[in-house]
């Protein structure tokens, strides 16, 4: 009879769960729910919409929280735990202790985060933040920000979901075969059964395709976008976007940020992928071989669990930093996330 060796346990391993928060509850914000519910070392206790936010010292119930959030149009609406407020992040922040947040929130504006962040830092609030951004553009603007954030006491962890975020991380750790990093080419395949449960994340796909930005994509109305799906049978094929892969990959020292493609088409109308999702990293070996690494994600994992299981990884690694004294900003190519019980 064999019997089973105890884990071990590392000394900084919480032993109490990790208080979570979630910041926007559309599509996403929703599947983090869902992706934190059976978590032992998470319980998601805060979240906010634009029109109220839920809190709960022991828990918020997702089955609960959705059906408020669909039929009321609020989590503010929550019995117990709701609050309508029109400055519902702020107020929150303020009543709400919470170790971390996942900010599920969809940057449109383009400034709409860093805007957020600034929030945070005025507020006084201690913690780990975690986003899933998409454009170089918008982790510029955090990047500014580095020095306020660590005055502050946050440690920030930007670009952590699946592109930028998990594909990014496979980049960075691939490219140590190599002397050299020629190219590092992302493609994705994203399968939605119905573009209204992620209205925000396909005007933010929209503003990639040629004609349109983000200002035009924020401006289009539910019926303009779906007149647009209708003229593409409800694909959006994107190529050579603006997405922080290239700047994360940049600073992480692997490659210049031209060096890095991005692109990949989206199926609003059917919940399988058009296409697999994956990352090929071609460099010069030492022996000065060309060859090419690819990373391929299963076609049966959805972009919710691709972009929510990663960030919460990196919020827990965040934490661990934190709680070792670490403020300031990281991206997720500098950061191995941790896997979340």
């Amino acid at each position: 009879m064999t019997t089973s060796k105890p884990a071990i346990a590392r000394q900084d391993t919480p032993q109490t769960p990790l208080r979570v928060g979630v910041l926007g509850f559309g599509g996403l914000g929703q599947a983090a729910a869902r992706v934190l519910a059976p978590k032992a070392e998470m319980t998601w206790v805060a979240a906010a919409d634009k029109k109220g936010f839920a809190y709960h010292p022991d828990g918020l119930n997702p089955d609960a929280c959705i059906t408020t959030y669909h039929q009321q149009g609020s989590l503010g609406y929550l019995d117990p735990g709701g609050t309508l407020s029109t400055d519902s992040i702020a107020e929150l922040i303020q009543r709400s202790p919470v170790d971390g947040y996942f900010l599920a929130l969809p940057n449109l504006p383009n400034t709409f985060m860093a805007s957020v962040v600034r929030q945070f830092i005025a507020s006084g609030w201690r913690g780990v933040l975690v986003d899933a951004l998409k454009r170089t553009s918008a982790v510029e603007q955090l990047l500014e920000l580095q020095a306020e954030l660590a005055d502050a006491g946050i440690t920030y962890m930007t670009g952590c979901g699946a592109t930028p975020g998990l594909l990014t991380a496979a980049a960075s750790l691939a490219a140590q075969s190599y002397a050299e990093v020629h190219q590092v080419k992302i493609t994705f395949g994203v399968g939605i059964a119905n573009w209204e449960a992620y209205r925000a994340t396909i005007r933010e796909d929209i503003a990639h395709m040629p004609g349109y930005n983000v200002d035009s994509a924020m401006a289009m109305s539910d019926e303009e976008v779906a007149a647009l799906l209708d003229r593409t049978e409800g694909k959006l094929t994107l190529e050579n976007m603006e997405h922080a892969d290239d700047i994360m990959l940049e600073l992480a020292g692997i490659c210049a940020r031209d060096r890095v493609s991005v692109g990949g088409v989206v199926d609003t109308r059917n919940p399988q992928k058009p296409l697999s999702t994956h990352v090929n990293i071609t460099g010069r070996t030492f022996e000065g071989k060309i060859s090419t690494h690819t990373f391929t994600l299963g076609d049966e994992t959805s972009m919710a669990a691709n972009v929510c299981g990663p960030a919460f990884g990196y919020l827990k690694a965040g934490i661990r930093l934190h709680q070792r004294g670490f403020y300031g900003l990281l991206t997720s190519a500098e950061v191995m996330p941790l896997f979340v019980k």
